[in-house]
């Protein structure tokens, strides 16, 4: 199969007829994989080999914010849902994914009319917004972990209040993070890049991003369970702006306050 014809997705064929096509929107997967920032990657190690014991298994260590993955209620939510109370008919449901790659760019700030001024959505929608800042993830194009980490654009009130209003299923974007960079404790880690982003800031970052609206993306959705995927990537580039069903396949984790995950568009 040719890049082109990956790009194209998976068709699912049924009695000679195609059923529908299957476009993946996951990162892989690897050792390799950096987590958020602050955040280890994964350790993978060999536990039975076949030289030694005549079958390959494995163990690996990770965190759960690692890769193209999904956030519960949990992860900033007191008392918050876990990853196995989130239900297959809002992980699986009719949504859209909206191109605004042209539209932000380094620092931005996402509003909710970068996506209304593309397609319409719809109460209890999935969307998945795609800024091209997946092209800095590793193996990109334009790979620089720094700024796609550090620099991304990414909501802030006025989008996740938004969200709400929606009533959406859940969001995704492809992006380390659904809130902004320097409204995370990134702002506190890398002074650096806290320094370069205030230079661009005709007030303090203090009055741009208050101290009470830290994690805002996570904080105003997540007590309505309304969660996101971070890390989204894959083919999502080749979608554009259309609608389609979206699913995310998550552990069905008890106790768990993340997942890694797979992301999967289907269309008819």
């Amino acid at each position: 199969m040719s890049v082109d014809e990956q790009a194209m997705g998976v068709e699912v064929m049924q009695n000679g007829a195609r059923w529908f096509r299957m476009v993946d929107l996951s990162h892989p997967l690897s050792f390799h994989t950096p987590g958020w920032v602050g955040y280890p990657g994964m350790k993978q190690y060999y536990t039975q080999t076949l030289q030694t014991n005549r079958v390959v298994s494995q163990r690996i260590e990770t965190s759960l914010h690692v890769g193209t993955h999904i956030d519960a209620p949990l992860h900033l939510t007191p008392g918050g849902a876990d990853m196995a109370s989130i239900g297959l008919d809002r992980l699986v449901h009719e949504g859209v994914v909206v191109d605004i790659s042209d539209a932000v760019g380094p620092f931005d700030e996402i509003k909710p009319h970068h996506i209304t001024d593309r397609i319409d959505v719809k109460s209890g929608d999935v969307v998945i917004y795609h800024t091209g800042f997946a092209a800095h993830y590793l193996g990109g194009e334009k790979e620089d972990l720094t700024t796609y980490m550090c620099r991304h654009p990414a909501g802030g009130r006025e989008l996740a209040e938004w969200i709400v209003e929606m009533g959406l299923s859940w969001t995704g974007s492809d992006t380390g993070s659904a809130d902004h960079p320097m409204n995370t404790t990134i702002k506190q880690m890398r002074p650096d890049i806290r320094a370069e982003y205030e230079r661009t800031l005709d007030m303090s970052l203090e009055e741009r991003w208050p101290d009470e609206d830290l994690f805002v993306m996570h904080r105003v959705p997540f007590p309505h369970n309304i969660v996101h995927a971070e890390n989204v990537g894959g083919d999502l580039a080749s979608i554009g702006t259309a609608r389609c069903v979206i699913g995310a396949f998550p552990w069905k984790f008890i106790g768990g306050e993340a997942s890694i995950c797979r992301i999967i568009a289907f269309f008819q």
